[in-house]
């Protein structure tokens, strides 16, 4: 293809006004981009503040509720719910992920009973937020997370949510052979257009330590989760993830963290072509907060840039606490 050369060709023409800047905008966020996450916490009327997520806090299950009646109000079209499990109710086993009075599913059933199907419901399926050590799975005598004993529970915490009105099931565990387990435990429990998000490409980050502030798992965490979650130096090993997840039975999936996984975003949409979302974790939050407090760079305009950067990577949305915010501005 032959191209005008200068001066007939200046790219800075379409530049010079903003009417026009919008015009020619190759990529477009709008709040039905965005998924808000949410810490549900015990008691009632209760907001609880986390110290290193600052603007965010956990909330009882009426507050939940509001919560996500202001997400429908802003026109976001989805909330992730996480729980922050009392000590008292964490166990080796995390057998209180399979309580149907659990702090999830009460959270579940008020936000349908607050919004009907006006918005989405996503649920975490992991251990780690139910388990006195801190991991997302069983450990053996050695402390290693074993898989097939993990995936029967999270089998039954899928099933149990989906019981309890969740929309979309989220498997955050990295266990091998999970998706293809609950997806044929929710066809044969009369829950077939329940979806799944899988947690596809999940990596070992150094990201998430404020996350697990807010689900309560950070100071008993007994030592670290390599031996499941992705080595952040691998790519090809991501799509081989994703492949397996999507043969086995997931609607879309996820690449978490998000900003350092631009490149893993990219190539996942390139190879497979199917819904990718992207979780801008709790420490990718936390870094815009800090940036603006220490006046480095406005918040909004930072939060705004990467949440484009997202979209433009091929991402169908994003998992971000900025939600109310970003919809907001985009509101406007």
């Amino acid at each position: 293809m032959s191209l005008a050369a200068y001066p007939n060709l200046r790219l800075r023409r379409t530049r010079a006004s903003g009417w026009s800047r919008t015009m020619h905008r190759e990529t477009v966020l709008t709040p039905s981009d965005l998924i808000w996450p949410l810490f549900v916490t015990s008691g009632s009327g209760a907001e609880e503040p986390i110290a290193s997520l600052p603007g965010v806090s956990r909330w009882s299950v009426d507050q939940i509720a509001l919560r996500a009646k202001e997400a429908v109000r802003l026109g976001i079209p989805c909330v992730a719910l996480f729980p922050h499990t009392p000590s008292d109710k964490r166990s080796d086993d995390g057998a209180e992920a399979l309580s149907p009075d659990n702090l999830m599913c009460q959270a579940i059933r008020a936000i349908r009973d607050a919004c009907g199907s006006d918005i989405g419901i996503l649920t975490d399926v992991a251990l780690d937020p139910y388990t006195s050590h801190g991991q997302d799975g069983l450990l053996d005598p050695a402390g290693y997370v074993v898989n097939d004993d993990t995936v029967a529970v999270l089998v039954d915490q899928a099933l149990n949510q989906a019981d309890a009105g969740a929309d979309i099931i989220a498997p955050s565990d990295m266990m091998d052979g999970r998706v293809k387990a609950i997806r044929m435990a929710l066809e044969m429990n009369s829950h077939p257009n329940v979806q799944i998000m899988s947690y596809a490409a999940k990596y070992a980050s150094a990201f998430y330590g404020p996350f697990r502030d807010a689900v309560g798992s950070g100071g008993l965490l007994k030592g670290d989760k390599k031996s499941y979650q992705m080595d952040p130096a691998n790519a090809a090993e991501a799509l081989r993830e994703v492949e397996l997840d999507l043969a086995e039975g997931a609607d879309s999936v996820m690449v978490k963290p998000g900003l350092a996984y631009l490149d893993i975003i990219w190539r996942v949409k390139q190879r497979f072509d199917v819904p990718v979302f992207a979780y801008q974790v709790s420490g990718e939050y936390a870094l815009i907060e800090a940036g603006a407090a220490a006046g480095i760079a406005d918040r909004e305009a930072l939060l705004m840039e990467k949440l484009i950067a997202f979209k433009r990577a091929g991402c169908s949305g994003v998992l971000t606490y900025h939600a109310p915010l970003a919809a907001r501005l985009l509101g406007a």
